[in-house]
């Protein structure tokens, strides 16, 4: 994404851009995040626009690390939208999502597109800069465009190489080498987790209806599940049999429950298939054909600690 020319030619002949190109994860280096995201992204809406290439639509893969905290609600005062959590609440070894009225804790709920976005991380930084580019451009110059805010996706082909992003595939390389799964505060947060094929599917009805056009749009399955639940899902898939392990450390600006209101694609016509269950082993069927795996999470630990990514409860 940083080489025009590469981009050009990428180019070449096509209609529909399906931008998928992102540098993510917990990776300690804002600039590259900044030059690939945000500065790649502007690169390649320029050229499109100043050499009148022959695009008619352009769909950008976001992410729900845009939003600030979700949804929640609170029993005095309903549907909330929380601040990010301190890091010196997080520290104390609280993880609670409080009411920003009344500061009481408060419990997920759907969180809708037009939920506040802010996200405290220089990753989702970017991505917000990466969907305001692309619906920026697409207004100025008429071509149709979509923001897929995709759930945390998997499935065959994540890398098992990659230990900054990709739940499942780090929870499949620890419990592959005998490690135990790493849970940050204490594994309750929840995300949705989404399969490949359908974040494809999504990407394909974006690209054929115009019922989109012009939006943020959440790609999910709208069903949440703890972190926890994730490790032992994993493990039980496996069959290798190791508790998954919390060392009272936290990532400051992560977001403790995201669950996307899908209502918006489902209008559209988009309706996830495949149960989380039945998309953990065919990720489990595919890496076991891999060869030998290693923990490469293990390695980034220090370092993730060094570069103050990862704090310790006090």
């Amino acid at each position: 994404m940083r080489d025009r020319d590469a981009v050009r030619a990428a180019l070449e002949g096509v209609n529909v851009v399906f931008h998928q190109a992102a540098y993510g994860g917990y990776m300690p280096e804002m600039a590259k995040y900044v030059h690939v995201n945000s500065l790649g992204t502007a690169q390649m809406l320029e050229t499109i626009r100043d050499e009148n290439l022959p695009v008619e639509k352009v769909v950008v893969a976001s992410s729900q690390a845009v939003y600030r905290e979700g949804a929640a609600l609170c029993p005095e005062h309903g549907l909330v939208f929380p601040e990010t959590r301190p890091t010196e609440q997080l520290a104390a070894g609280d993880f609670s999502v409080r009411c920003p009225v009344c500061g009481e804790p408060s419990e997920p709920t759907a969180t809708p597109e037009d939920a506040p976005v802010g996200g405290e991380m220089v990753y989702a930084i970017t991505k917000m800069d990466q969907e305001r580019l692309v619906l920026t451009w697409g207004r100025q110059t008429g071509t149709p465009t979509v923001a897929l805010r995709y759930s945390c996706t998997y499935g065959p082909r994540q890398s098992v190489f990659n230990p900054y992003t990709g739940v499942i595939a780090i929870f499949c390389t620890r419990l592959l080498s005998g490690n135990p799964p790493i849970l940050y505060e204490d594994g309750g947060q929840t995300r949705d987790l989404c399969f490949v094929g359908d974040i494809a599917r999504a990407n394909l009805l974006a690209a054929t209806t115009d019922k989109l056009d012009g939006l943020p749009v959440n790609i999910g399955t709208g069903r949440p599940t703890t972190i926890r639940g994730v490790a032992e899902m994993v493990s039980s898939a496996l069959g290798i049999d190791i508790e998954p392990l919390a060392r009272g450390e936290f990532r400051p600006g992560e977001m403790r429950h995201l669950t996307p209101d899908i209502s918006r694609a489902s209008a559209a016509g988009y309706a996830p298939e495949v149960e989380l269950s039945d998309g953990i082993e065919r990720y489990i069927e595919w890496i076991k054909k891999q060869g030998s795996i290693r923990d490469y999470f293990a390695e980034a630990e220090e370092a993730l600690r060094e570069k103050r990514i990862v704090h310790e409860v006090k």
